[in-house]
């Protein structure tokens, strides 16, 4: 079972009894600002049991849990793309509002790349960022991301058409950074 405990939280897989505290994190509307639109708004314990239900079945989950003080609040996950591009996988988290502002992503993030590029055939990692989400943009700079486009207006959220960041990381840059801090750290 996949299980990464960090200094601020876990990372694990879904389980049964996550859906109220789900329901509850993840209905708030300041997070779906900042996501796709096919995350629901309200969060109904109806849509919590279908997640998890659905992220029961993976050998090797894709999303996990962030549990804090054993309390499920918040997800990180990504999607392997298809055909041409089936070495991209897409990385995607939320965290629930009264958790932010305490680095917990910051510490997340680089622990869920290492757990996919330990674990999957993915050559790119990249993140699609709404414009305005500033600390989604901090958190994937500070975990070796770069800014790798700005696509104009090209997503719509609320009515308004958007400006989409693109940050990436391929997997030699990973590499590189993970033998800098080795090195960084025998000395």
């Amino acid at each position: 079972m996949t299980i990464i405990r960090l200094h601020s939280c876990t990372l694990r897989p879904w389980r049964d009894g996550d859906e109220y505290s789900l329901s509850e994190q993840a209905s708030n509307r300041k997070i779906w600002d900042r996501v796709r639109d096919f995350f629901p708004n309200p969060y109904t314990l109806r849509d919590a049991t279908s997640w998890i239900r659905m992220n029961r079945s993976y050998q090797n989950p894709v999303n996990l849990a962030i549990e804090i003080g054993g309390k499920a609040v918040g997800n990180i996950g990504f999607t392997i793309k298809e055909d041409i591009y089936r070495y991209n996988a897409e990385i995607g988290y939320w965290l629930g509002e009264d958790y932010w502002g305490r680095g917990v992503m910051s510490e997340v993030l680089p622990a869920m790349v290492d757990y996919i590029f330990q674990n999957f055939q993915i050559n790119r990692l990249f993140a699609c960022v709404l414009e305005e989400n500033n600390g989604s943009m901090r958190v994937l700079t500070q975990a070796g991301f770069r800014s790798e486009a700005v696509l104009i207006k090209a997503a719509v959220k609320n009515n308004r058409y958007l400006n989409e960041h693109i940050y990436a990381m391929l997997r030699e840059e990973y590499l590189a950074r993970r033998e800098s801090d080795s090195l960084v750290a025998k000395q």
